[in-house]
């Protein structure tokens, strides 16, 4: 039924190759949400910087009389960028929450066909006030191996982002020089 499985899934596994196969399978979806989640987020929060502000402060210094205040933004850009990034981050942890749900679905009881068993768990089976009631087994079966993936994507990211940033790696700091130069009229 789902797009990243091929084959079904039985929860609880019936043998060793049953559980090898959700093993795989909810660890390579806790890689996909890890990584969906983290580049829509690391969008998100990097959009600001795509804005360019271009000044201009030629007409600040002109001669007398000089309108008050200063217009000094001669044009803006990268605000498309901004929205794209917005929209494509939004998209991504949409995916992201999407593969939550669908893990959580692949891990539904069967359907409870008998009337009076069907009756038995609509007036005693879940009571969300009481944590006790709640459906702890399915949150295990559909996240377990799933918090592995994370895991290890997390791990692997942040040791990726320590190799990169070590002194071996590190760029020479770019020289920024800024000048600034004043003319006045002779009395």
């Amino acid at each position: 039924m789902s797009p990243w499985r091929r084959q079904s899934v039985s929860i609880p596994p019936e043998s060793m190759r049953g559980w090898i196969s959700l093993a795989i399978w909810e660890f390579w979806i806790g890689l996909l949400i890890c990584g969906t989640g983290g580049l829509g987020a690391r969008l998100i929060a990097t959009a600001p910087d795509s804005v360019i502000t271009v000044f201009d402060f030629s007409k600040c210094y002109a001669a007398p009389p000089i309108l008050q205040p200063c217009e000094r933004v001669a044009y803006r850009t990268g605000v498309l960028n901004v929205a794209l990034n917005y929209w494509c981050g939004a998209l991504l942890i949409a995916v992201a929450v999407w593969l939550l749900w669908e893990l959580w679905t692949a891990a539904a009881p069967r359907p409870i066909t008998d009337e009076f068993l069907k009756l038995l768990d609509d007036s005693f089976g879940r009571d969300w006030r009481r944590p006790r009631t709640w459906p702890w087994a399915r949150v295990a079966w559909a996240y377990g191996f799933t918090l592995v993936g994370i895991t290890t994507a997390l791990g692997i990211a942040l040791l990726v982002s320590n190799v990169l940033s070590s002194p071996r790696f590190a760029r020479t700091p770019t020289v920024h020089v800024d000048t600034s130069q004043r003319f006045r009229v002779p009395q």
